[in-house]
C-alpha cells in the first residue's frame, strides 16, 4: 500500500498532507508536563496524576494514518494506550485501536471498534503475533468509500466493509480528527477490571515515532457534503485511495485476514449472542 501511495500522490497533492515529524501534524492535547520528546521520539507517560493525549491540527476525509507504537513494558495492568480517529458530536464516526495492558508476561491485547453516526458496541479483541512492548511496531487505518482497514505492520487485522447497498450506514461524510492517549482504565481494562493498576510500576511509558497522514485534509469551513467531493477522484483529479487496486484486499490480504482471525481473534462482537441475541446486520453480510 505505502508504493501505491507515492504512486498516486503524484497524480493530485490536493488536500494531501505528509509528514512524519510530530509538530507538524499534531499538538498535546492535555497534560503537557506527561510529554517528553527526543528528537524524533515523543513519550507519553501515565501515573497517579494524570494521563496524557494528543491530536491532529486538522481533519481528514479518506486516506492512511499511521504510527509507530512501543507499548508499556512490563507489568501494564490497568493502563489503555489508545490510538484513534473520530469527528465531533453525537452522531459521530470513530476507528479505534485500544492497548489494554496486562500483568507481566500476560499477552497484551488489542481492542478494536468502529462507530457509525454515533453508534459503537462493535468491538474485536485480538492478541498479537509479537510483543508490542518490545519494539515499535506501526498501527494504521486505511480509509476510503469502499472500506476501512486497521493495519499492523501492514497486515490486516479487520476489514469493515461499505454495506450502504444493504442498508448499512457507513462513514463517508464526517472529517476526522486523529488522537491517541495514554490513561488509567482498571475499572475495566485488564480481565474485566479484576485486575487493577499497580501505580508502584508508574510512570507507564508508551513510546511513538513515524507519524505518517497521507490523507484528504478538509478545512473546518467546509460542509460534509462538499468535504465528501472534493476527497473523491473525479475527471479532474484521482486520489490514490479511490484506486480500484484498493477498493478490496488482496488475495495475499484476505488470506492475512483470516489467519488472524483464526489464530489471534479473541472476542467478536458479532458472535456474543449474550450482547447480541439477534446478531448486528453487518455480521451476516462480511466476507470474512
Amino acid at each position: 500500500m505505502s508504493a501505491l501511495v507515492g504512486l498516486f500522490v503524484g497524480l493530485s497533492l490536493v488536500g494531501l498532507v505528509s509528514s512524519a515529524k510530530f509538530d507538524e501534524l499534531f499538538q498535546p492535547s492535555w497534560a503537557l508536563d506527561h510529554f517528553t520528546y527526543e528528537g524524533e521520539l515523543l513519550r507519553l507517560k501515565l501515573d497517579n496524576y494524570s494521563g496524557a493525549g494528543f491530536q491532529s491540527k486538522s481533519k481528514y476525509l479518506f486516506g492512511k494514518v499511521t504510527v509507530q507504537i512501543k507499548l508499556v513494558e512490563g507489568d501494564s495492568a490497568g493502563t489503555v494506550t489508545a490510538f484513534y480517529m473520530s469527528s465531533d458530536g453525537p452522531t459521530h464516526n470513530e476507528f479505534d485501536f485500544e492497548f489494554l495492558g496486562n500483568s507481566t508476561g500476560e499477552p497484551y491485547l488489542v481492542q478494536t471498534n468502529v462507530y457509525v453516526n454515533g453508534v459503537g458496541n462493535r468491538e474485536q479483541r485480538l492478541n498479537l503475533w509479537f510483543d508490542p512492548t518490545k519494539d515499535f511496531h506501526s498501527y494504521s487505518f486505511l480509509w476510503n468509500q469502499r472500506h476501512v482497514v486497521f493495519l499492523v505492520d501492514e497486515t490486516p487485522i479487520r476489514l469493515h466493509t461499505n454495506m450502504e447497498n444493504k442498508g448499512i450506514p457507513y462513514p463517508k461524510d464526517q472529517p476526522m480528527g486523529v488522537y491517541s492517549s495514554i490513561w488509567n482504565a482498571d475499572d475495566w481494562a485488564t480481565q474485566g477490571g479484576r485486575v487493577k493498576t499497580d501505580w508502584s510500576h508508574a510512570p507507564f511509558v508508551a513510546s511513538y515515532k513515524g507519524f505518517e497522514i497521507a490523507a484528504c485534509e478538509v478545512p473546518a469551513s467546509v460542509t460534509s457534503a462538499d468535504s465528501a467531493k472534493n476527497c473523491s477522484s473525479n475527471g479532474e483529479r484521482r486520489y490514490w485511495w479511490d484506486e480500484p487496486t484498493l477498493s478490496e484486499l488482496s488475495s495475499h490480504q484476505s488470506h492475512q485476514l483470516l489467519w488472524v482471525k483464526a489464530n489471534h481473534m479473541v472476542y467478536d462482537y458479532c458472535t456474543d449472542t449474550a450482547r447480541f441475541p439477534v446478531p448486528p446486520v453487518e455480521c451476516l453480510h462480511h466476507h470474512h
